[in-house]
């Protein structure tokens, strides 16, 4: 029987509603069961499926399980298919506030299932003394991944945008290579890749995603709540005890042997490259993340590369710029360490982790000049730049120019470009004749984004497409490799509205006026014919030689906060108020807001949204594929179908017969 789409959605949120408010007396009840599914939830058993895993994909079962008042929750069982899941099941005290009291979290770690197929999830459990019982039912679905006569791919570059939406790429190739006659007069190096799908990008707690589900989709093939990576919500306010999903990293280390390398613009503790390799509720627990990536990543997903900026979480807390704590570090219950077979770790902020990195065999570079004097021996690398993010790209390049003005402020002017540091990766990697998995992140686009400084994410872009190139030049040397382009999220709902009617001159002008709309509006931004063909010069250094052009092209906002606007290139980045000496002069003169900056003008844009920053939006993102297995990624898709295919390509073999743009 078909049943309307209105009327399905009726009679699931009748069934949550059951399901919710459950028997009134006389019956324990379980609240949550993960692996999450819409057969517990609404009583669904209907595609989608929430949770898929890979044949031998190793994940926790859990439940939340609450008993009548002074009863006590006991004898709780897992079945998959009517079938007792052997295995120790840990019962801990639910922590979340608002639960029932005596209830109890029940997990059963580090399961896997290599039948393909559909499984039905059940969980049992009696509480005492009355002896009333309760059974809840989910389910999960195994991909299947049929070995082929097809060629699979052995390596795997993912470069992920942060925040690149499809007015981010348009932006960055008007600025690069130009419009004439209503032709682009080149393309961008992704843009050169022959098969492009539209990735959906919700994650398992809102339709807008933050970065952490945004990037662990990916990884994982599955759904997170925002905030959380590698793990399934809980009922427990501990920040690494929840219910683990076993990453591509950890599964190609365990069964094949692949190398992980993470590369970023930011902070390596930041949501998306720890959502390659660490296990938490707490994208912000820096220490801890830090941390587990020497403790369990180098082992357990063979990391062998780690580069970007967080140098604050590698020192002492006694050293200055160290950012270690307590609050922020980690330890496991030992029924986790002994499941998954990893560290219990330890809160220890005196912790010189760069130091633990170098005994256990990391080559250590502090700026780019050691980077490009890399050893050609090199077989494990760690690179940090930056006590926090580094710097985005139009200030490196200034710096690199002759006006090293801001790199000096933030204390790091040596710092590589993403495209610099991807050649340095590539050669370590490759070492590894098994294969490896890299992922590459282009951040700042995001941040900059967030701060609505439009020519700063713009350059931030064509620093990202610097990599794409060198990643598809390795793939081309090396056809046995999968190169997969696109982003998390979109970020500030950005496009592309027009071009200025004015000269530069009259722009500045205009800026200092006072006059708001009727000077910097309505005289000024140039839509339809109006808008023409705006030219940027672009440098040898592949970067344009100024953002402020006669007539440049202006980007509106539809996820902004309050700003002010004048359309004039920022002469310095919002504060960095992650950055360790954020409050110290001078950073601490840097504006701390759009609505603070460019006020002169007095055109100001009332924010649709709260807070000081723009946000991220739900819009569908691009994604464009290179190599072996690019076929597989036509069409839309939700975003943890990336990593089923991806997986189709280096475990079953996948055609290559796509033909190059």
């Amino acid at each position: 029987m078909q049943i309307h789409a209105r009327s399905r959605h009726l009679l699931l949120s009748a069934a949550f509603l059951a399901a919710v408010t459950g028997p009134l007396v006389g019956a324990p009840r379980v609240t949550r069961l993960t692996p999450p599914s819409g057969l517990f939830s609404f009583s669904d058993p209907l595609p989608p499926i929430i949770s898929r895993f890979l044949p031998g994909q190793r994940f926790d079962l859990q439940a939340t399980i609450s008993p009548d008042a002074g009863q006590t929750i006991v004898g709780v069982k897992f079945y998959v298919d009517d079938a007792d899941v052997s295995g120790p099941i840990t019962l801990v005290r639910g922590t979340v506030a608002g639960l029932p009291a005596n209830t109890v979290v029940a997990t059963l770690r580090a399961y896997a299932n290599l039948t393909p197929g559909v499984h039905r999830l059940i969980v049992s459990a009696t509480q005492l003394p009355d002896g009333q019982s309760v059974i809840a039912t989910g389910n999960f679905e195994v991909v299947p991944m049929t070995v082929t006569a097809l060629p699979k791919a052995k390596n795997l570059i993912i470069l992920i945008g942060d925040g690149l939406g499809i007015a981010q790429r348009t932006a960055a190739r008007i600025v690069l290579h130009g419009i004439s006659q209503g032709k682009a007069l080149a393309p961008l190096a992704m843009d050169t890749f022959p098969v492009t799908g539209l990735i959906q990008t919700c994650s398992l707690s809102a339709i807008v995603t933050d970065s952490s589900p945004g990037a662990s989709c990916y990884s994982t093939g599955n759904k997170n709540d925002n905030n959380e990576e590698g793990v399934f919500p809980d009922d427990t306010i501990d920040t690494f005890d929840n219910p683990r999903m076993e990453y591509m990293s950890e599964y190609f280390a365990r069964t094949s042997g692949k190398s992980l390398g993470l590369v970023t613009t930011s902070d390596v503790s930041d949501a998306t490259p720890a959502a390659w390799a660490v296990h938490t509720q707490d994208r912000s627990a820096g220490a801890g993340i830090c941390d587990q990536y020497l403790d369990e990543a180098v082992v357990k997903s063979n990391l062998t590369v780690l580069l970007g900026g967080g140098r604050r979480w590698f020192l002492p807390a006694s050293v200055p710029g160290s950012a270690r704590t307590n609050a922020l570090d980690y330890t496991l219950p030992a029924e986790l360490a002994t499941g998954w077979g990893v560290p219990a770790g330890a809160r220890d902020p005196d912790r010189d982790l760069l130091t633990d990195f170098q005994r256990a065999g990391f080559t250590y570079t502090a700026n780019a000049t050691q980077l490009k004097a890399l050893p050609a021996t090199t077989n494990k690398l760690l690179g940090l730049y930056a006590f926090s993010h580094l710097n985005v790209a139009s200030d490196k390049i200034d710096g690199r120019r002759g006006s090293p003005a801001i790199v000096n402020d933030y204390g790091f002017p040596d710092q590589p470009m993403l495209d610099e540091m991807i050649d340095a990766a590539l050669p370590v990697l490759a070492r590894n004749p098994a294969g490896f998995v890299l992922m590459v992140e282009g951040a700042l686009i995001d941040k900059q984004a967030h701060a609505m400084d439009t020519e700063r994410w713009i350059l931030e872009v064509i620093e990202f497409d610097r990599a794409v190139a060198r990643a598809k030049a390795f793939a081309a040397a090396n056809p046995d490799t999968l190169v997969i382009v696109t982003a998390d999220h979109e970020t500030g709902g950005a496009n592309v509205i027009g071009a200025s009617r004015v000269t530069q001159a009259s722009l500045n002008t205009r800026a200092n006026s006072g006059g708001g709309v009727a000077q910097l509006r309505d005289p000024v931004v140039g839509t339809y014919e109006n808008a023409g063909f705006p030219v940027y010069t672009i440098m040898p250094d592949g970067y344009p030689g100024t953002t402020n052009p006669n007539r440049k092209m202006l980007v509106g906002y539809a996820a902004n906060a309050d700003r002010y606007e004048d359309w004039q290139s920022n002469p310095r980045p919002l504060r960095d108020t992650s950055h360790p000496f954020a409050n110290t002069a001078p950073l601490s003169t840097y504006p701390a807001s759009a609505a603070v900056r460019r006020t002169a003008g007095n055109y100001f844009i009332a924010g649709q949204v709260p807070g000081a920053t723009a946000v991220h939006t739900a819009s569908d993102i691009p994604l464009s594929a290179y190599g072996r297995g690019a076929a597989l990624f036509t069409g839309t898709m939700d975003n943890t179908e990336v990593f089923f295919r991806a997986m189709k390509a280096m475990l079953a073999g996948a055609d290559n017969t796509v033909a190059e743009r």
